[in-house]
C-alpha cells in the first residue's frame, strides 16, 4: 500500500453497561446523528427483553443474539479467466461483529410492529433462541460458502 494503515478510533464505552460493543451497536442503529434517540431505542429494547424473559438478563440475551448472528465464513467474488467464482473466506473478527450488528438491525427494521423498540426487542429474543431473519441470513451465508467450497483454492 502507498499510504500508512488507517488508525482505528477508540470508542468510548456506553454509560449504562460500560461496553464498547454497545457503543458500536448504537452507532450502527443511529440515523442522522441522533445518538440520544438511538440510545433510547437500544436501552428500551434491552429493558423490554428483560421484562419478557425471566431466565436471562436483557443485556446477556442481546450478547447471545449477536453471537448467534455473527458469520464465520462468507463468499467473495473472484474473477479468474473471464469467469467469476464465489470464493469462501473466513471473516475477520471486527467484520464479524459489524455484519452481525448490521443484520440484527436490518431485520429488526424490516419486522412488522409499532415502534423500533418493540421490533428490536423481538429480533433480539428470536436471535438469542437461534431463530429469526438475522440468524437465517447467517445460515444462508454459511450454506453459500459450503456450496462453493470447491473454489476455496482460489483464495486471495
Amino acid at each position: 500500500m502507498r499510504k500508512a494503515k488507517v488508525q482505528r478510533r477508540e470508542l468510548a464505552p456506553d454509560p449504562r453497561f460500560n461496553d464498547k460493543v454497545v457503543t458500536r451497536f448504537v452507532n450502527e442503529l443511529m440515523y442522522d446523528g441522533k445518538k440520544s434517540l438511538a440510545l433510547r431505542v437500544f436501552y428500551g429494547a434491552v429493558d423490554k427483553v428483560n421484562e419478557s424473559s425471566e431466565e436471562a438478563d436483557g443485556y446477556e440475551m442481546w450478547k447471545k443474539a449477536l453471537e448467534n448472528v455473527m458469520p464465520a465464513v462468507e463468499v467473495k467474488a473472484r474473477r479468474m479467466g473471464g469467469a467469476t467464482f464465489q470464493v469462501p473466506v473466513e471473516v475477520r473478527p471486527l467484520r464479524k461483529t459489524a455484519l452481525g450488528m448490521k443484520w440484527l438491525i436490518k431485520y429488526a427494521r424490516d419486522r412488522k410492529g409499532n415502534s423500533m423498540i418493540d421490533k428490536l426487542a423481538a429480533e433480539i429474543i428470536a436471535a438469542s433462541k437461534g431463530e429469526g431473519a438475522a440468524v437465517k441470513k447467517k445460515e444462508d451465508t454459511h450454506k453459500m460458502a459450503e456450496a462453493n467450497k470447491a473454489f476455496s483454492h482460489f483464495k486471495f
